[in-house]
């Protein structure tokens, strides 16, 4: 089957199930404390994402002062927490990785 057809159809069938979602919740009363529990979602997700890459670089837990991924995602959090600016915590992590990496010889 031809790559494009694949994704294609891969678009239309991601488009749909969120559509699906949007459509909905706007035809259906949500509860209010389904509503509130709805806002953890991103955080939930981003951090079952985010965590593994930082604590686990080659698929073994390496939780040391020696893991220039898990210092360079600390100093990305302060920044994001200091700043709330999201250019600058991007910046701010993959130039503390290129350093701690640099740093500890890695």
């Amino acid at each position: 089957m031809n790559i494009w057809v694949v994704m294609l159809i891969g678009g239309l069938l991601t488009f749909g199930t969120r559509l699906s979602f949007i459509f909905l919740l706007d035809r259906i009363k949500v509860p209010v404390w389904f509503r509130r529990g709805l806002r953890f979602v991103p955080v939930a997700v981003l951090s079952a994402i985010i965590l593994p890459e930082l604590t686990s670089p080659n698929n073994t837990l390496f939780i040391s002062w020696r893991n220039p991924q898990l210092l360079a995602g600390l100093v990305a959090i302060l920044v994001a927490w200091k700043t709330r600016n999201v250019l600058l915590t991007i910046l701010a992590g993959m130039a503390a990785l290129v350093l701690f990496q640099l740093v500890l010889g890695l």
